[in-house]
């Protein structure tokens, strides 16, 4: 497929340590006060909603509830195909890391799943309550389809009702994982960038993509303001403080992913009031 496929081989530890390290650095970097119009164009995007994974989970409805109540403008969320081929909002392949279970999800159908774990909601209970509510992100893993026809069928029926880039947008780290949906225009697809960020760039002009995201970091002004030449619209995470957020609002970054979503609201709100 390319080495757009590939990410940098690095231990999970280093890149942590990395990254809480640029948080610290730009969290004491000061930022000239934001442009009106990038503050009413931007949205925050609560990764996974709102979630300590003690009291709320990752990728719930609470989670999801908690991102709405404070004004949040859209959430992002993981889908994965359970025995049956139902879509769940779940982002690893079995429980253990946030249940404790070995449970498998394309092992069991999904009245199992749920009679195991009822936390865990269906795609289409998350679009029945948020859709045209909230913006989705909706990211696709890469997993093997055993069905793509019938599952792309089902992502469709789940989407009807909503409008593409209006309303959702697919994104993965894999785009290779887009070529199983075809029911949108291509501009609704979003490649989410890690050290591979040069190549899915170039990816994301070459298809006629609808923009990229990306760690704050990897994109580059450069890189920005290329995809803002080609008519992109670009989300940076995951951003963690107000200095870091003024930072990516005075780039003109659209979507601001970020796992403390309902802080980031807060302090947009209080920059819209001056």
């Amino acid at each position: 497929m390319g080495d757009w496929t590939q990410h940098m081989d690095i231990p999970i530890w280093f890149e942590e340590r990395l990254l809480q390290s640029v948080d610290h650095f730009y969290a004491n970097w000061p930022q000239p006060p934001p442009r009106k119009d990038n503050l009413k164009h931007c949205t925050i995007i609560s990764h996974r909603g709102e979630h300590d994974n003690i009291d709320i989970f990752e990728n719930t409805l609470p989670a999801f509830d908690r991102a709405k109540n404070a004004g949040v403008g859209g959430i992002e969320f993981d889908i994965r195909w359970t025995k049956d081929l139902h879509p769940v909002v779940f982002h690893d392949t079995d429980l253990q890391r946030v249940f404790g279970s070995e449970i498998e999800l394309n092992q069991v159908p999904l009245n199992v799943l749920k009679t195991h774990c009822r936390w865990i909601p269906s795609l289409e209970e998350v679009i029945q309550k948020y859709g045209r509510i909230l913006h989705l992100m909706v990211e696709i893993k890469k997993e093997v389809y055993p069905d793509p026809s019938y599952q792309n069928m089902v992502l469709k029926n789940l989407f009807q009702g909503l409008s593409p880039q209006k309303d959702f947008h697919f994104i993965s780290l894999h785009p290779e994982m887009f070529q199983s949906i075809d029911f949108v225009p291509t501009s609704a697809f979003l490649p989410s960038a890690r050290f591979n960020i040069k190549a899915l760039s170039q990816l994301a002009i070459d298809k006629f993509y609808g923009g990229i995201t990306g760690h704050y970091l990897l994109l580059t002004n450069r890189i920005l303001k290329k995809h803002h030449r080609n008519g992109h619209r670009v989300g940076t995470g995951y951003v963690q403080s107000k200095n870091c957020l003024i930072r990516e609002l005075n780039r003109g970054v659209k979507w601001i992913f970020s796992n403390n979503a309902v802080e980031l609201q807060g302090i947009l709100n209080s920059l819209l009031q001056y």
